[in-house]
């Protein structure tokens, strides 16, 4: 059963601005609300999770996700997740995307961030603060815009089978097969993954298994253990994919965590 959190707040920042951590249980929300600032959500473990209209954002690790001003916006974690939130009053975002997005976080964004976790800084109350909070706000601004690592879609044809793969990502039947179950056509439901995803239904499948996987890492399973619950024949097959997708390969991962390229 999900556990319902508290929106940290609701009318007024402490600050203009404020960086805040938290620990979250298995299946935690937080309510569907808006606020007129500006807040970049970041997981320092575990994959968190956005639903805007119409519009579904996760992110791991080496994503955050940024939402502007005065978007509707509910946040979610599937599993026990460690994340931080950096609010920016609305005169602070001037130089951030002006649409949700998920933005790739650089080695000194990461290292930043834990800086600021590890020293319990909430508001720059020093020089030094004020000045490491701004290279933060600037190097966010520059990062690349990823739109979402892993888009979702509440599309009526397209959901299903998209929900019915987060939850059994070993699923390995084509998209044909699918059409068939749905008694529609293949086209159409690759048109439906172009249209809502901008990707391909394969592309969208081998992202969906980076992202468990990089949860599974972090468990400490084995590479081979993980490439055979993702429906891999060997663990030969899913560094492969793994690699072509990321840039690094599992072990690496588990060893040094995840850099953004």
């Amino acid at each position: 059963m999900a556990k319902q959190l508290q929106v940290p707040f609701t009318s007024k920042l402490p600050h203009p601005v404020y960086f805040r951590t938290a620990s979250l249980p298995d299946a935690a929300t937080y309510p569907r609300h808006r606020h007129p600032w500006g807040e970049f959500v970041y997981a320092f473990s575990g994959v968190m999770e956005l639903k805007l209209a119409g519009s579904h954002y996760l992110a791991p690790p080496q994503y955050g996700i940024w939402l502007p001003p005065d978007v509707e916006h509910l946040g979610m974690n599937r599993s026990e997740a460690s994340h931080c939130s950096l609010y920016l009053a609305r005169e602070w975002c001037r130089a951030l995307p002006k649409t949700t997005c998920a933005l790739a976080v650089s080695p000194l964004v990461k290292a930043l961030l834990e800086h600021l976790r590890a020293n319990g800084v909430d508001q720059p109350r020093t020089s030094a603060e004020r000045r490491l909070l701004r290279v933060l706000i600037d190097q966010l601004a520059r990062a690349p815009a990823q739109g979402s690592y892993l888009p979702m879609s509440d599309d009526p044809l397209l959901g299903p089978v998209l929900t019915a793969l987060e939850a059994h990502p070993e699923d390995a039947r084509s998209l044909e097969a699918w059409a068939e179950r749905l008694h529609t056509t293949e086209r159409t439901l690759e048109r439906r993954c172009q249209q809502h995803l901008g990707l391909s239904f394969s592309e969208w499948r081998q992202r969906l298994r980076v992202v468990k996987a990089l949860a599974l890492l972090e468990q400490g399973r084995s590479v081979e253990s993980i490439a055979l619950d993702l429906g891999y024949a060997s663990a030969s097959s899913f560094i492969a994919m793994f690699r072509r997708m990321t840039g690094t390969t599992p072990d690496k991962v588990r060893s040094h965590g995840f850099v953004a390229s």
